[in-house]
């Protein structure tokens, strides 16, 4: 067959459109395998990343649809965001038109990579219907408490002019536009996904097998749950006077009871009410405020590098040593951990030491090495024995930690308490390209969420978006409403979601049946039936909060009655980045690479055939021209060796007896090709492999001439093929085999059961040679044929022994 891939693709596409190949039954008999990509944003352009994304996806999805399943495969868009915005201001169209000529774009460019999407269920999350149902759900998490509103101190972007959530600053800078932020003090929707913080961490054990390690321990340590003391520091007289009596004190939180004697100055986060007030009341330098309001206007990761501070002239009362110890406000202390206050160890604490060397700080050791002395000149945060500890003196620092508790707990001024690191989830966003929060601002009845008969609320197409501001609070009418509970005039919520919210519930839209797709989110047959995505597939870079939100949407709609499970993916694969010259592609560095280009030149099937060949999905993968061009040659080989083959509707019939020792071999790389790939895509996914064994049988196929032979390896290699070279394989199906061999293979053993076996002959442990013996003769015979194969290295030798290592080895002992 001459192979022609420009040909068969567009022939095989169009078969694909037109009989809806890949829409899943909605028969729930069947059994079921839900296979997702996380969901691209529509840039108008896929790359190379999006290709092994939806290249693995697609893979999967076509081999259980072999193997008998009912599959459920949809794509969809995440198609809100400032990037529309941006492309609005800079190229002058309305944020719609540009998405949605993007995602007519990238479904010509998906289509022609032969992905088998369900076409049916596509959505883009900036569909009104979308919308509509997500802004039920925003009423309904009101109405249970777990959504709220207060004001804060954010990360604000000056030029995107949109809060920020603290992920989203990039070294102090928005990820979107490399902006340095500001922080702002201004009102917020809040969802409290703290209320899950337990559940979310106890969970992950549910997971253990079926996500990555990594992935795990990054969940774990965002979550950030630990066990320790709280308490309060009181000032003393004159500090309580300088703040005219408005604070006592403050109260700290430690995982470190067992350092509390060696405890030499606290610290407060600029944001801090104290350090507030302060500022409001001028009573610090106006050298000091500025230094305050630097550390504001930086990002929480900034803050964590170099450190720095100032002091405030205070002092608080040691609880248990009731002596004297400074207060500062120091940067890497943060509003959004614990109570924004520290106790500082300098001895026992990193963060600590290095900032007491910088101010020139006490720092007193009161934990020494189980064996050595103790060097201050460093932090020793090891186990260890405390001392200078009153009545703790000699305790190992571990143990000693609950008997701390015990006793602040015994004096009545603290207790065992329990922190996270995860803070409420902030989704206001000051933008017009997002889903509006359906909420009213009404002078009589304050916040009231709007009435779910008047959903969608969506947004206006007539906006001028000039990059100043927010579109919605300058537009003319948009905001102008009636209160939905008293009637009067009203003002609409300016502010639009985060796009994390559209795509923490999006896998459950798609499990809405086509006929209910207007009337109904989601159907709970459907959701039974397909939830839980059974291979969720994307980038390591969505390994915390894309996850961790689409966990919380789940456990939360859980609790609301919507579904009956806890969480939403049962196996997750994080492919690597694809990589060129060393470099993650990028078109500011000018090393990207154009699919379209490639599937013009070579065809989908070559760029398939390449991003799993080159490299195992989870790991980086370095694009390389020549490699292309190999996988382009081995499937015009595929294509010509088709002529060896005889048509038929059934797998030939052999007697594997009557076979020579060239064409039984060929069965048994064919069928270990097979075995191979079973083993890939239920166990380990590295497909490399599986084409690497495909690549073994064609060379063994090509030693022998056996026309059923043959026939027998492209019944099944077409199959093992088609999920990563599906264009070729239905072609060579349908013309050799009427499309009867896409479907499960049997694997027969006989083709294992060997005639002959070939051992090693080793001369005092030295290999020498090898040998083929019958699979039944005895251990004497085996060794004359080893004696003979190695005789010139034993003769006129003494001969002191002869082993026989079943199946593999003769070895043979001689001296003289």
């Amino acid at each position: 067959m001459n192979y022609v891939p420009s040909d068969i693709e567009s022939k095989w596409q169009k078969f694909w459109a037109e009989h809806k190949s890949f829409e899943p039954s909605e028969d729930f008999t069947k059994p079921k395998k839900y296979i997702l990509s996380m969901f691209p944003f529509p840039s108008g352009r896929l790359h190379m990343g999006h290709v092994r994304n939806y290249t693995l996806s697609d893979t999967f999805a076509r081999y259980y649809r072999q193997q008998g399943f009912n599959v459920l495969h949809p794509i969809g868009f995440d198609s809100f965001g400032m990037p529309a915005e941006n492309a609005a201001i800079k190229n002058g169209s309305h944020p719609k038109t540009w998405t949605y000529d993007n995602i007519d774009y990238m479904k010509k460019e998906f289509a022609s990579l032969g992905f088998s999407f369900s076409k049916d269920r596509e959505l883009a999350t900036s569909d009104e219907l979308y919308t509509k149902f997500e802004q039920g759900f925003i009423i309904d998490m009101y109405e249970r408490g777990l959504l709220y509103r207060k004001k804060g101190m954010l990360n604000w972007c000056p030029h995107d002019l949109t809060v920020l959530a603290n992920e989203q600053v990039v070294d102090g800078c928005c990820w979107r536009c490399d902006t340095p932020i500001v922080k702002k003090d201004m009102n917020q929707y809040y969802f409290k996904i703290t209320q899950y913080g337990d559940e979310l961490l106890d969970d992950l054990k549910k997971l253990e097998g079926g996500w990555p390690k990594q992935v795990l321990t990054m969940q774990e340590n965002w979550i950030g749950k630990s066990n320790g003391l709280a308490f309060d520091l009181f000032f003393d007289a004159e500090s309580k006077t300088k703040l005219g009596g408005q604070f006592e004190g403050f109260d700290v939180f430690t995982t470190r009871p067992d350092t509390i004697y060696g405890v030499s100055y606290t610290a407060l986060a600029p944001e801090h009410p104290i350090v507030t007030s302060m500022i409001e009341k001028a009573l610090l330098s106006d050298e000091v405020i500025e230094q305050i309001k630097a550390m504001k206007n930086s990002s929480s990761i900034d803050r964590q590098k170099e450190k720095s501070g100032v002091s405030l002239g205070l002092n608080v009362t040691h609880p248990l040593t009731h002596k004297t110890v400074p207060v500062w406000v120091a940067n890497f202390v943060l509003m959004d951990y614990g109570s924004g206050a520290v106790m500082a160890v300098p001895a026992h604490d990193d963060r600590d030491f290095d900032f007491a060397q910088k101010y020139d700080l006490p720092i007193h050791g009161v934990i020494k090495p189980l064996e050595g002395e103790l060097d201050l000149t460093k932090a020793y945060t090891d186990t260890g024995v405390m001392f200078n500890s009153e009545q703790f003196d000699g305790m190992n620092s571990k143990e000693a930690q609950g008997a701390v508790i015990e006793h602040f707990e015994s004096l009545k001024i603290g207790q065992k308490t329990t922190n996270y690191k995860l803070k409420d989830w902030g989704v206001s966003r000051q933008r017009y390209w997002g889903a509006p929060i359906p909420f009213v601002h009404c002078d009589d009845c304050g916040l009231v969420m709007e009435k779910k008969e008047n959903l969608p609320i969506a947004l206006p197409h007539d906006i001028e978006i000039t990059g100043e501001g927010n579109p919605l609070e300058k537009h003319p009418t948009w905001k102008h409403c009636k209160c939905p509970k008293c009637g009067k005039e009203a003002i609409r919520e300016t502010d639009t979601m985060d796009t994390f919210v559209e795509s923490s519930w999006y896998f459950l839209r798609f499990c809405a049946s086509p006929a209910n797709w207007e009337s109904e989110a989601f159907s709970a047959e459907q959701i039974e039936y397909w939830m839980g995505v059974d291979h969720y597939i994307g980038g390591i870079e969505h390994a915390i909060l894309h996850l961790l939100y689409a966990r919380f949407f789940t456990k939360v709609f859980r609790d609301l009655g919507y579904v009956s499970f806890d969480e939403p993916f049962d196996r997750l694969l994080t492919q690597g980045m694809v990589l060129k010259d060393g470099a993650k592609m990028s078109k500011s560095k000018g090393n990207t690479v154009d699919p379209d280009a490639i599937i013009e030149k070579y065809g989908a099937d070559t760029a398939r055939l390449f991003i799993l060949f080159a490299a195992p999905p989870t790991q980086e993968l370095e694009w390389n021209d020549s490699a292309v061009e190999g996988a382009f040659r081995f499937l015009k080989r595929f294509a010509d060796r088709s002529n060896n083959v005889n048509k038929c509707t059934k797998i030939p019939t052999i007697n594997h007896a009557s076979l020579s020792k060239e064409e039984k071999n060929a069965r048994k790389k064919v069928y270990e090709a097979l075995k191979r790939s079973q083993e890939v895509f239920v166990e380990r996914y590295t497909f490399n492999t599986m084409i690497a064994g495909v690549m073994e049988a064609m060379n063994a196929l090509n030693e022998q001439s056996n026309r059923d032979v043959w026939s027998e390896g492209y019944w099944i290699l077409t199959s093992i093929m088609e999920p990563i070279i599906p264009h070729l394989c239905w072609e060579l199906s349908t013309e050799l085999f009427n499309r009867h061999n896409l479907k499960e293979q049997v694997v027969l053993e006989e083709v294992f059961e060997v005639d002959a076996l070939v051992l090693g002959v080793s001369v005092n442990g030295k290999n020498r040679a090898t040998i083929e013996v019958g699979v039944n003769e005895s251990d004497e015979a085996i060794i004359e044929v080893a004696k003979n194969a190695v005789e010139k290295w034993i003769e006129g030798k003494e001969m002191v022994k002869s082993i026989v290592v079943p199946g593999k080895l003769v070895n043979l002992v001689i001296k003289g």
